[in-house]
């Protein structure tokens, strides 16, 4: 058996988002054989999921661990792409991506979820804004999913990394809105009413429409502090994937009995 790492990331036409992505990955330190490529699920010619795969078994890799490089389980291109990479039998929503020539045994990880890492970060990003913590609360804000199922899974990971951040932030409270159903210019008012300054922390990976555009958009009109700042770049995030990785290499090495 040979292993090889493949990350998955949705992909972006912007060269920069790419870029963040290649940078995080690079932070990585795993033992230098092992092959590991980075793939996009879309919009980055030359570099999408089939071209990682062949790339890792070209270079011999008979065992892939995926690692989807995603903030929650709730979404629904984690489903599509475990079912098209062959790592459960059929994807619980219909989807138009067909399945990947893999050869190799596919191992499926997990997404940001509720991590503690995760937690951390987001903090980090999001403590300048903060002046008076007994009278803030914290708002997360993600993309979400219209789609049952799929939307609870969102809510479940979202508000758990909430009472992560406000364990760690000693702000009055923590909470989450959605985009998807759209729940977040309603939640900052709740939070206004109750004599709270919110904070909005975007719980997306790297810069883009919805944080530039779709979450102002939102609140336009209501009293919020707001960066801006996503999950990347940030050192912590390095150390996630390592830590998922180097898990599951722990856990072959136990099954084949090395």
């Amino acid at each position: 058996m040979r292993p090889g790492v493949l990350m998955i990331s949705h992909g972006s036409r912007d060269d920069a988002w790419v870029s963040i992505v290649d940078e995080a990955v690079n932070g990585v330190s795993l033992r230098e054989d092992l092959p590991v490529a980075v793939s996009f699920l879309e919009l980055v010619q030359g570099r999408l999921i089939q071209d990682g795969i062949n790339e890792l078994e070209q270079a011999g890799v008979t065992d892939i661990m995926v690692v989807p490089l995603f903030v929650s389980s709730g979404s629904t291109h984690i489903d599509e792409i475990a079912y098209a990479l062959g790592a459960k039998p059929e994807p619980e929503r219909e989807t138009d991506l067909e399945c990947f020539q893999v050869s190799a045994k596919v191992h499926f990880g997990y997404p940001v979820d509720d991590d503690p890492d995760i937690a951390l970060m987001i903090w980090d990003k999001i403590r300048e804004l903060s002046k008076q913590p007994e009278q803030e609360t914290i708002l997360l804000v993600g993309h979400g999913s219209m789609h049952d199922g799929f939307r609870q899974r969102w809510e479940r990971s979202i508000g758990s990394l909430a009472q992560r951040v406000a364990q760690i932030s000693g702000v009055a409270a923590a909470d989450y809105a959605l985009l998807n159903p759209d729940s977040v210019r309603s939640k900052a008012m709740y939070w206004q009413q109750q004599g709270h300054e919110v904070l909005v922390a975007p719980l997306f990976l790297s810069e883009g429409y919805f944080t530039k555009r779709v979450i102002p958009q939102r609140l336009e009109g209501v009293g919020y502090r707001y960066s801006g700042r996503t999950l990347l770049p940030h050192p912590l995030f390095p150390r996630w994937i390592q830590r998922q990785v180097e898990d599951w290499l722990a856990s072959v090495r136990d099954c084949s009995g090395e």
